[in-house]
């Protein structure tokens, strides 16, 4: 099984392959095969693609936005016309069911370049009456934008970036997370073949260092990161140090408050949707499920009956719906914190090893894992696990839980449940999170905007807030009489 791309390298609108960069292997995470080996860009490419780029920038911005807006539209077209061959790509390169990546990925990618696309012509300034005088604002692109993906969502996030990004003007270079490395490549041909001029948005690969080069490269205008807080907390060092914008969406340890007067099934489908999906590696996950002690018992009860239920398997088996882990190392990481789990006095109501699946003897797959009786001072409780684990705590009453749920250094996301619409609205009015759902979990339209508070992030991606990060206002004062001066 192999998905090698041409070369390592998008730029300029065609593919590059970096003789000197260190090689690597991209590995599908069913089978433990690598399906690819790409090469981190040398100095000489991260030269050539922002080199590339700062050109590129000059021929979209002068395009009309009614122009910009067609090319991204055609992309968002052939996104969808070619979703399964890509949803095929990213299931390999990333582990994820293919069940997932048909509606997940690529689709989505496809949406956002839709979204933004209809943006794209309506980015005007305003006209301002100063009595005799006027002013008018403009709205411009910053320039070279670096994107520096996650790999739990790699073509996604690379269109979730790129889209308002090149709508408001901008050319992008784009780095990939070197363990799922394949399907923004195929981003980067899509826009070419869509009409975007060559260099205004470029793939690069590789390591830490190829992204602190990109971060602190003096034609670099903006960073965007998708990655964990301690990458976020470095990345935000380099930019600073060079007053670059930078927006990031990081980690979190998000609560899933669920009362006693809750649909049960609704609930339970949440708390499913909100652990076990794409194998719990979404950084919005609501790990820490907070349920009334009303309905504890039977919430518990119903959730391990529907979670034997889980179906593990072939990634490319469209029945499948856990895959494996991504990498080794994440899938190592979890099976320590359900030791720890084991350890801290929690109690396995299901799963708690890693899974045994017929024919992928070396797949990274868990079980799906049920932890109850958490206190709020166990470390599953309060450290990202990103793998299939539930903590369940219980709570009494509203002014119990909502000062716990609030106890995190994280604020990325949050969910109520709950038939009381007032009390819905009051207890996610208290809530510190960027991203908050009632009576759902999990769902993130492009329409709307999409990030989180504390160490979570800075800024937000999708809807009308990204754009204010991807351009900047340039204010002009119109004198329409004389001008006096006192001497």
């Amino acid at each position: 099984m192999r998905a090698q791309p041409t070369a390592s390298h998008y730029i300029g609108g065609r593919y590059v392959e970096s003789e000197a960069g260190e090689p690597f292997p991209s590995i599908y995470p069913a089978t433990g095969e690598a399906i690819a080996t790409l090469r981190s860009a040398d100095d000489a490419i991260i030269a050539a693609a922002i080199a590339s780029a700062v050109e590129g920038q000059k021929i979209w911005a002068a395009k009309a936005p009614s122009e910009r807006a067609s090319v991204l539209r055609r992309a968002a077209r052939m996104l969808r016309e070619r979703n399964h061959e890509l949803s095929v790509l990213e299931t390999l390169d990333t582990g994820k069911p293919l069940q997932e990546t048909l509606v997940a990925d690529a689709a989505s990618g496809a949406e956002c370049l839709d979204y933004f696309g209809a943006l794209a012509s309506s980015l005007t300034g305003e006209y301002i009456d100063l009595g005799g005088s006027f002013a008018y604002t403009r709205r411009e692109p910053l320039g070279v934008c670096a994107g520096i993906g996650a790999w739990n969502y790699p073509i996604q996030i690379a269109a979730w970036k790129a889209a308002p990004a090149l709508a408001c003007g901008n050319a992008m270079v784009f780095k990939p997370s070197e363990i799922t490395p394949l399907s923004a490549l195929k981003l980067a041909e899509i826009l070419t073949e869509a009409g975007l001029p060559d260099g205004v948005f470029n793939v690069i690969q590789g390591f830490g260092d190829v992204g602190a080069k990109l971060v602190t490269h003096p034609s670099i205008a903006k960073v965007s990161l998708t990655g964990s807080v301690p990458t976020g907390t470095k990345v935000a060092a380099l930019a600073g140090a060079h007053l670059k914008k930078t927006t990031m969406e990081l980690g979190g340890k998000s609560p899933l408050i669920i009362f006693d007067d809750a649909d049960l099934e609704s609930a339970v489908s949440a708390a499913i949707n909100a652990n076990f999906y794409s194998s719990g590696q979404i950084c919005s996950n609501g790990t820490r499920v907070f349920v009334q002690s009303g309905i504890r018992d039977r919430f518990l009860d119903r959730l391990a009956e529907r979670t034997a239920n889980a179906r593990l398997g072939d990634p490319l088996d469209e029945a499948t719906n856990i895959g494996p882990l991504v990498s080794l190392s994440q899938y190592d990481k979890v099976l320590h914190y359900i030791s720890l789990g084991k350890g801290e006095g929690a109690r396995l109501i299901c799963g708690g090893q890693a899974a045994k699946v017929p024919d992928f003897q070396d797949g990274l797959f868990v079980e799906p894992t049920v932890f109850a009786d958490v206190t709020d001072d166990m470390r599953i409780a309060r450290e990202e696990i990103f793998g299939p684990v539930m903590c369940v705590l219980s709570f009494e009453s509203e002014d119990d839980v909502i000062p716990r749920a609030n106890d995190t250094t994280f604020g990325l996301a949050a969910g109520v449940f709950t038939r009381d619409i007032q009390r819905a609205h009051r207890v996610i009015g208290k809530l510190q999170a960027g991203t908050c759902w009632i009576n759902t979990y999990n769902l993130t339209p492009v329409e709307m905007p999409f990030g989180g508070n504390k160490q979570s992030g800075i800024g937000r991606e999708n809807g009308h807030a990204a754009i204010e990060h991807y351009s900047q206002i340039k204010s002009v004062y119109v004198e329409m009489g004389s001008v006096e001066a006192a001497f």
